[in-house]
């Protein structure tokens, strides 16, 4: 019997200086990376007098700007040279490029749900029990599947599974001995979507036929729909309000309904193929629920999730 508890790459360098007969002395060298010789890119001879010093210093920086850049540039191009092909600029590094843009891509990442619970059956059970809305926020794993249909949209097929218990008891009964009244909530579900997946930028761009070098932080956006099974349960010592007595019971509602999503974030490059995506998306989606449950409005399965996992293309 329930009872009221009540209350209860390239290196340059160069040398500055004045000699002691007045001249200021200019001299640029370029040292490539992987050649030991040093070549003068540039040099000059000013001589004037120590009244002329500032307009010296001023005409010495525009030799700098001036020959500066184009020393830079034939180290440059003397880098791209092939041995025995004087003037053949090199393939980039196999680090640098792909043999064209990646045509698939593969997702894993985990999430926090932040769960609307709008509907009333929430609201019975935060009432009655000691449970509030933020304990049906819960953990998500999902993973993605995605293949390229022009080079900045992908056709995405996902699943997403999340699941939370929480221990409860009446906030306003207690049993005839004056024991806690005790009971678990939980709430599993699995989403399965199909979406369009859309880059804002670029996701690389192409240096020859073949060779394709990536961008190294591609934002996104995209929406998609798909079916949400779900299972809200409870099981333990309930109250009957008719005649105030305890009785054990397991309630369960369960079973397949449409969802509809909308998502944003970015991926950024790590590592060649590898890269590190940041996800936010709203789901929205409702079921009837079960005979079970007497006179409620169809539950509330909609949420905000915001994730991060490995993204790698392919």
């Amino acid at each position: 019997m329930a009872t009221d508890a009540g209350n209860g790459e390239a290196n340059t360098g160069g040398r500055f200086g004045r000699s002691g007969s007045g001249y200021v002395t200019l001299d640029l060298f370029v040292v490539g990376p992987g050649h030991g010789v040093r070549s003068r890119g540039a040099g000059m001879n000013h001589h004037c007098s120590r009244s002329r010093g500032p307009l010296v210093l001023v005409g010495t920086c525009l030799v700098l700007a001036l020959t500066l850049p184009a020393a830079l540039s034939a180290g440059a191009a003397s880098d791209d040279q092939t041995p025995g092909q004087p003037g053949g600029p090199q393939a980039p590094s196999s680090r640098d490029f792909f043999l064209g843009q990646p045509r698939a891509s593969i997702d894993v990442r985990g999430s926090w749900i932040f769960a609307s619970a709008g509907s009333d059956l929430f609201d019975f059970v935060t009432e009655q029990l000691t449970i509030d809305r933020g304990h049906f926020n819960m953990p998500a794993f999902a993973t993605d599947v995605g293949i390229s249909i022009t080079p900045r949209i992908d056709a995405v097929f996902g699943m997403e599974f999340s699941r939370r218990s929480t221990p409860s008891e009446y906030r306003k009964y207690v049993d005839n001995q004056g024991l806690p009244i005790q009971q678990t909530t939980s709430l599993r579900e699995i989403n399965v979507t199909g979406s369009v997946k859309v880059a804002l930028t670029p996701r690389g761009r192409s240096i020859s036929r073949f060779a394709w070098i990536p961008s190294t932080v591609t934002p996104y956006v995209g929406a998609g729909g798909g079916l949400l099974n779900y299972e809200f349960r409870q099981e333990g010592d309930f109250v009957d309000y008719v005649d105030s007595s305890v009785f054990p019971k397991t309630f369960v509602s369960g079973g397949w309904t449409p969802s509809a999503h909308a998502f944003g974030g970015v991926d950024v490059q790590m590592y060649r193929r590898l890269y590190l995506a940041i996800d936010a998306r709203y789901v929205w989606a409702s079921a009837t629920l079960d005979q079970g449950f007497v006179d409620f409005d169809p539950i509330d399965l909609a949420g905000f999730r915001v994730g991060a996992g490995l993204h790698v293309v392919f």
